[in-house]
């Protein structure tokens, strides 16, 4: 083995260590020390696109901790974090990943911490505290639930398949998607709607779903996920021919993401 080779082997356990410590600190902190009369810190795109003081909270201790452990990288989180680094590697993080299930005592809620090096995700870690799972992926080493292997369900006919999604904050793009989700239903298995992006690209890679999609995300909803995704066997990309981004996200096994990508880009999923 070369030692460039053990060098980025280093660097990925590294960065993996450091991601599950994170990633472990701000689920316990988020769900043992979430107040009975949770509120509204602020909003983003809109009045229904909420931050609580939790989110704030829990950004302000990931970034602290990967900081103690590694000055020299950037960070990029929903919340504001935002350091441009000289070692190569970024950070992206999303501190709660379901913020409105979270709001309200729903369960499906997620930590979502991914490390980039010049552009490629090397480690992608999602920690669903109410759950007890905590699923991760390494480039080129598989991905895993727990101690467990994950591996995408075998591809179903588009009829047969059921779909995960996702709306945004915005009216006049919720009333968009709910038209191509009007749609679609039709020629699927069934819809689901779970409220955290971050999870549903980990349900994809355990077989829990047979495929995902949603406009309007941003890097830290999928960074972590998209390659867990990955790792398990998936297949991700936005329209024909293009890699995922806020147009456009969809996952899916091979053999069931073609027909599900080239239908969602007949429907106009892409666009508002």
């Amino acid at each position: 083995m070369t030692e460039q080779l053990r060098s980025s082997d280093r660097l990925k356990t590294e960065l993996l260590e450091i991601a599950l410590e994170a990633v472990t600190r701000a689920g316990s902190f988020l769900r043992d020390g979430r107040p009975e009369d949770l509120g509204v810190a602020a909003t983003k795109s809109s009045a229904i696109d909420v931050v609580t003081e939790m989110d704030i909270a829990a950004e302000k201790l990931i970034t602290g901790l990967i900081s103690d452990r590694r000055p020299d990288d950037g960070l990029l989180g929903e919340e504001g974090a935002s350091v441009e680094g000289s070692s190569g590697v970024e950070w992206v993080i999303d501190p709660i990943d379901g913020t409105v299930n979270y709001l309200y005592g729903l369960p499906s809620w997620a930590i979502s911490i991914a490390a980039r090096k010049d552009g490629e995700t090397l480690v992608g870690v999602v920690h669903a505290p109410m759950r007890g799972e905590i699923f991760r992926a390494v480039l080129g080493e598989g991905a895993f639930v727990n101690d467990r292997p994950a591996r995408v369900r075998p591809a179903p006919e588009l009829g047969l398949a059921l779909v995960s999604t996702g709306f945004g904050y915005l009216a006049e793009r919720k009333a968009q998607q709910a038209e191509v989700a009007r749609r679609l239903i039709p020629e699927v298995r069934d819809i689901r709607r779970g409220g955290s992006a971050a999870i549903d690209l980990c349900d994809v890679a355990a077989g829990r779903l047979d495929a995902y999609y949603e406009r309007g995300l941003n890097p830290w909803d999928y960074a972590a996920g998209d390659l867990i995704a990955r790792e398990a066997g998936a297949l991700t990309g936005g329209r024909p021919g293009e890699p995922l981004s806020p147009a456009l996200t969809v996952a899916a096994a091979p053999g069931l993401f073609e027909q599900l990508q080239a239908r969602l880009d007949e429907l106009g999923a892409w666009h508002d």
